[in-house]
């Protein structure tokens, strides 16, 4: 057996990371324990499938208990009841196809054939989902291993059933875990860093030696921003998903919980379009110049508007319930923002055409991100 040392750099570093999630997996909550948890699960009810198919059913068919809890045990328990219903219609439609083939016309080359061509064209029922190929691997094993036998089928039967109850029965000792609170925190986390930076988009503009690398960064961090949503909205989707037949109990309010942080996180996604069309502009401003031809009471007016545009993002996006008069108050304060700026806009009458443009634009994207927060606000409070 070769030494640590003397493996290759690609294999160590593969198994100090596995080891890493390994040891974070232990000491940590989170999805890296989550998988811990499912394969243990899945080792213990396979092993008990196998040991009770072994010791009750011919040898011939042990092989299903065990793949049947491998089914049986997926990331949720509303997935696992799905996939564990589907791959037992699955496996009774194959193993009745087989056995009346057998039954009417007997084991022959054609049969087969008629077999396989019936067994794919009902697996492609939608309703079978993934589970739709067990009807032709079913129906092969009941046509040539059983020789389309009722006595065969019928162990065959028996070892899916041991291996869904020993799958199932896994999940309801040790059910998933329950992780609302996280995908709360994981939202205010998207609005937090959306709110900082829009703080030094504001800054930035405001300043009279504005950073081109600055702009540069923010337009970056908002795309890191705006893949990070994207994988928010998927997990929430899992832990909705979650917490279908779950035997757990999550925190109080679970229920209008994850729905609002699903909400959150599509405002906070339509916001990121904006301010990346803000920074946009501004990063073309300073390549050309025209930004230093804005006048300061401009940037001054469209620097207060971004600021307490990011005080209404930091109240939606609390993992506590927004307090509606107040987010209202912070909306009214960022129109009276906009309308300020929309003023100070059409102040400067011997302004460079450019630069009414360049204004324009920043008011166009600004105007979108108030009316964004605006619709958020009604649909995250209706009653406000």
């Amino acid at each position: 057996m070769p030494e640590w040392d003397e493996l290759p750099g690609a294999v160590r570093a593969t198994c100090k990371e596995v080891a890493g999630r390994v040891r974070r997996g232990v000491l940590h909550q989170g999805s890296e324990r989550d998988v811990l948890v499912l394969g243990a699960k899945t080792v213990v009810a396979a092993m008990g499938a196998w040991m009770l198919a072994r010791h009750f059913l011919p040898s011939a068919v042990a092989t299903f208990a065990p793949f049947t809890a491998l089914v049986a045990l997926q990331t949720t328990v509303y997935r696992s009841v799905r996939h564990c219903a589907q791959y037992l219609i699955a496996m009774t439609v194959g193993a009745a196809l087989a056995a009346s083939l057998a039954a009417a016309v007997g084991i022959h080359g054609w049969t087969f054939g008629v077999l396989t061509l019936a067994a794919l064209a009902l697996g492609r029922v939608r309703r079978l989902g993934e589970q739709g190929t067990q009807v032709a691997i079913v129906g092969f094993f009941a046509f040539s291993s059983g020789q389309g036998r009722i006595d065969y089928i019928g162990h065959l039967v028996a070892s899916v059933v041991i291996g869904a109850l020993c799958g199932l029965t896994a999940h309801l000792v040790l059910a998933p875990a329950r992780h609302t609170r996280h995908r709360q925190e994981a939202v205010a986390d998207l609005y937090e860093g959306v709110r900082r930076r829009v703080n030094v988009l504001a800054d930035t503009i405001e300043s009279e030696n504005a950073d081109a690398a600055r702009v540069e960064q923010l337009r970056h961090d908002w795309r890191r921003l705006s893949a990070d949503a994207d994988r928010i909205r998927h997990a929430i989707d899992a832990e909705t998903e979650n917490g279908r037949l779950n035997p757990r109990r999550s925190i109080a309010g679970a229920a209008e919980a994850l729905p609002r942080a699903q909400e959150a996180v599509d405002v906070a996604q339509r916001g990121l379009d904006h301010v990346r069309s803000i920074s946009r502009s501004l990063h073309y401003a300073l390549d050309n110049g025209e930004l230093d031809a804005v006048p300061a009471s401009f940037r001054t007016a469209y620097a207060a508007l971004l600021r307490t545009a990011a005080d209404a993002l930091e109240h939606i996006g609390r993992t506590v319930r927004t307090e509606p008069r107040l987010l209202g108050e912070i909306l009214d304060r960022t129109t009276a923002e906009f309308d300020h700026a929309q003023k100070e806009a059409l102040n400067a009458p011997d302004a460079h055409p450019a630069v009414f443009t360049l204004q324009g634009t920043l008011l166009t994207d600004a105007g979108r991100l108030v009316a964004e927060l605006r619709r958020g606000h009604r649909v995250l409070d209706p009653t406000a």
